[in-house]
């Protein structure tokens, strides 16, 4: 071996980045060769001068790295672009020198899928699907009424335009009411027109891969994999309470995003300033750019969701028994969705058309479920506050003033009382708050009823309103 002949510890170093890289990533960025070894370098080909700035500004520092450990010595990188006809000839060596193994094609198969990748544009039908993203996750499947309108136009103007003006962008809102079809129509869209290096993941996964980096000494790998993204997507972020040292990660990984102007996507269940256990300064990194809230659909964007699904599943379900169901079923999408599937189902596996009556038949439970023949939390929530004179925030806020208490209360009373959300699920919906503060105002409010019988009047009038806002929207 020359003095200066480092191919083994190249070859070593790439068997050992495989290994702590994903899959994608390692398929996408390193499709790269050893060319030769000079005194303290190695020179590698890359196939274009964009691969070449991207690989330099995301992994020299941590293939640097990698080699001084393996030999000892300061060994530094050099990039020379290699023309793209030696380029293709050369993929099977290439495979053999960054510790991969050549697979064969056949003939309908592209020619080289990290050629595609490598190159600085590409269409989408030369694309396969995001392994990370739902296919159906578009925009094109996105039904905009007045619940989403706003958020939707924001995220398709990110979509055009990511890591600009809204960087970081924040939807928040109650379960199945489509953040999650948002976030990902926005990912879906950026990588069927660039070639950004996208991530998708939920809030849980991202502490549970911090966890086991942490434990098996990867935290360089961990950092690389989410602080060199394009756009990075984060599902769920309420799951990051009382997450200390995640959350310091994730603190860091926005900061170095966000200075690169690399565009950041978060969903959480409810606005950021009512989360508890978040440190101060994470929260005022996600309320940095724009927030946004998803409402439940009103009875127009109900039926125009069924028709949609309808027509995506190529079924056939009448008209007045998808208005039936947009009636009945006002919570949100997801719940929507389940019906219909049930319905789809009785006419694929009975082959039978669907009437009326046989829709109130098989979704009585559905029609008849507290769940869904009562408005959401938020509907009692507003109804409540405006009874009293109050705002929708002060149910939710921390103020503890007598004129607040008694109303935050009573609504959460009477939640509980039309509703099959748990003390655990309303707490969440007043403002995070524990299990026990919702069974500690259902027993004043009891107690209050005992002592004072009109209370069971203004309980059942509220009721009422509940009711009428639900016939009226």
């Amino acid at each position: 071996m020359a003095v200066w002949d480092y191919e083994i510890f190249w070859k070593e170093a790439m068997s050992q980045i495989k290994e702590e890289l994903e899959e994608q990533e390692f398929v996408m960025w390193f499709n790269i060769q050893y060319l030769r070894s000079e005194e303290n370098t190695i020179v590698i080909g890359v196939p274009s001068s964009f691969y070449r700035d991207q690989v330099k500004l995301r992994y020299q520092s941590f293939i640097e790295g990698k080699l001084h450990d393996l030999s000892g010595q300061q060994i530094s990188i050099q990039f020379e672009v290699v023309p793209k006809k030696q380029n293709t000839a050369d993929t099977d060596t290439r495979s053999q020198s960054n510790g991969t193994t050549p697979e064969r094609r056949s003939s309908s198969e592209p020619s080289s899928k990290n050629q595609n990748q490598a190159s600085p544009v590409l269409t989408p039908q030369q694309k396969d699907p995001h392994p990370l993203l739902r296919r159906d996750y578009t925009f094109a499947n996105y039904v905009i009424g007045d619940n989403n309108s706003f958020a939707a136009n924001a995220a398709l103007a990110i979509s055009k335009n990511p890591g600009t003006a809204y960087n970081p962008f924040l939807v928040y809102g109650g379960v199945g009411l489509g953040k999650t079809h948002l976030m990902q129509a926005i990912g879906n869209y950026i990588y069927e027109h660039s070639n950004a290096k996208i991530i998708y993941i939920t809030a849980e996964t991202f502490t549970n891969e911090f966890v086991q980096a942490v434990q098996a000494n990867k935290t360089t790998a961990f950092k690389n994999k989410y602080r060199f993204v394009d756009v990075l997507l984060v599902d769920d972020i309420h799951f990051l309470q009382n997450k200390t040292e995640t959350q310091e990660e994730l603190f860091h990984t926005f900061n170095a995003l966000y200075d690169a102007n690399k565009q950041m996507i978060f969903t959480c269940d409810r606005p950021v300033s009512e989360l508890k256990h978040l440190s101060d300064r994470l929260r005022s990194r996600f309320e940095r750019g724009l927030t946004v809230d998803l409402q439940p659909p009103d009875y127009e964007t109900r039926l125009a969701i069924l028709k949609k699904k309808v027509e995506a599943r190529n079924g056939s379900i009448p008209q007045e028994v998808l208005e039936l169901v947009s009636k009945n079923i006002t919570s949100n999408v997801r719940d929507l969705e389940a019906a219909l599937t049930k319905l789809i189902a009785y006419t694929e596996l009975v082959q039978k058309p669907i009437t009326i009556e046989i829709a109130q038949q098989h979704l009585k439970d559905v029609f008849a479920s507290p769940k869904h023949s009562n408005m959401s939390i938020e509907v009692i929530q507003r109804v409540v506050a405006e009874y009293f004179s109050l705002s929708y925030n002060d149910l939710k806020g921390k103020k503890r003033t007598q004129n607040i208490v008694f109303p935050r209360q009573l609504a959460m009373y009477i939640a509980r009382e039309i509703t099959e959300y748990s003390t655990t699920e309303l707490g969440l919906e007043f403002g995070g708050r524990d299990h026990t503060t919702v069974m500690h105002a259902c027993q004043k409010i009891e107690e209050r009823i005992r002592s004072d019988p009109t209370l069971e009047t203004v309980i059942q009038n509220l009721i009422r309103l509940i009711k009428d806002y639900r016939t009226k929207n």
